[in-house]
């Protein structure tokens, strides 16, 4: 492996042949992990892909034969008590004082 400057950094060039073996990709993270004192250890750092996939056990199906409405939606906004809310705001800053 190579080190090259980057920025205030130090980057590790990693061979292409280590890339295709661990299947990695420009794109992901990893964590670096000193073992001792000329060795590291890098696995994966799998908290991003942990993360998302929480917010996806988090999502409630849509009922079978929705359909987005976008009007609908806003009218749901301007009926509620916060739509209510930002529209007497908007207006007290439009009025001249």
């Amino acid at each position: 492996m190579r080190f090259a400057k980057w920025g205030n950094s130090i980057a590790i060039r990693v061979p292409a042949e280590v890339v295709a073996k661990l299947g990695i990709s420009p794109d992901e993270e990893a964590q670096i992990r000193v073992t001792g004192e000329f060795s590291f250890e890098v696995t994966r750092d799998r908290r991003r892909e942990e993360a998302i996939e929480a917010i996806r056990k988090l999502a409630v199906p849509f009922p079978p034969g929705y359909k987005f409405n976008r009007y609908e939606l806003y009218d749901r906004f301007e009926n509620s008590v916060l739509g209510r809310e930002l529209e007497a705001r908007s207006k007290q800053e439009q009025e001249p004082r």
